[in-house]
């Protein structure tokens, strides 16, 4: 059973992991790894204990991550809302690590897919996070403010249009909160971002830094833990593959080189772990947990 929390540190800073619960995805292979070449595919799945021919579904999980700097409260993505039966879990995970979202000032948002930005607003349409300024990369919002144009991704049309709808849903509704921030910005104090592109046009991905230490989060540039050893298959909804292919690339480089812990947002639970240099390539070591 996937938990509610996981607290951690990076340098003075205190992180903590926060479940927004799991969705389930049908024929995940090619969801997720839609052009792999079926043997690698089975190979790859099976250091996994997961067999391809009977992976109808996958329990992907959503995990927001949240930073406390001292100085600023930060949620890092807001999760998939109502996008499932099983998801928009994030406040009251939240509340169960003993945070309130009044104490939230500042909301990240990667990139604005509807698993990752779900969580923005109540019921009501109302911010979520109702002291909280939402930084989102410039590109990201004015591709998907006005009508984005998906007819490239080779999906189901309902769950294309879902993406449209939740986009604006959850993007509107904060547009007076929104702060638009470009490639390299550093959205609080030891908090900064990098433009990692085709996944969506706008995506970005946050570094943390504090008294030596980092964590950088994937966002969506790599999914799997098997995109770590393969970032050349590729997720049936970016918008651009050779793009995301280099950013995948640019992420896996960065991680080895910094020494970066890392944290992704659909790795199995709590989705903490290194980047290690495998020969030409990379491998994922995840932290061991209690």
């Amino acid at each position: 059973m996937l938990e509610n929390t996981y607290r951690l540190r990076v340098g003075d800073f205190k992180c903590m992991v926060v479940s927004d619960g799991t969705f389930t995805y049908a024929n995940p292979a090619h969801a997720v790894f839609t052009n792999a070449p079926k043997e690698p595919l089975e190979q790859a799945l099976r250091q996994y204990g997961i067999e391809l021919d009977g992976w109808k579904e996958w329990d992907g999980p959503y995990m927001d991550l949240y930073v406390d700097t001292g100085e600023h409260k930060v949620m890092i993505d807001t999760g998939g809302g109502h996008l499932g039966p099983n998801t928009g879990k994030l406040l009251p995970s939240l509340r169960s690590g003993g945070i309130e979202p009044e104490e939230i000032d500042t909301v990240l948002i990667t990139h604005a897919h509807a698993d990752h930005i779900g969580g923005n607003v109540d019921s009501q349409g109302r911010p979520a996070f109702p002291n909280a300024r939402y930084a989102i990369g410039r590109k990201e919002w004015e591709f998907w403010v006005p009508e984005p144009d998906l007819s490239g991704i080779d999906w189901d049309k309902g769950m294309i249009q879902h993406l449209i709808d939740t986009a604006h849903e959850n993007l509107r509704p904060i547009e007076d909160r929104v702060v638009l921030i470009e490639d390299g910005a550093e959205v609080v104090p030891g908090i900064r971002v990098i433009a990692m592109p085709g996944h969506t046009p706008g995506q970005i991905v946050p570094i943390i830094t504090s008294n030596g230490e980092r964590l950088m989060c994937t966002s969506d540039a790599v999914i799997h833990p098997v995109h770590v050893e393969h970032p050349d298959w590729v997720c049936v909804v970016n918008i651009a593959n050779g793009p995301a292919v280099d950013s995948a690339r640019c992420f896996l480089e960065m991680a080895v080189r910094e020494k970066a812990l890392v944290h992704g947002f659909h790795f199995p639970w709590p989705g903490l772990g290194h980047i290690l240099q495998k020969g030409d390539g990379w491998q994922w070591q995840p932290i061991a947990i209690g």
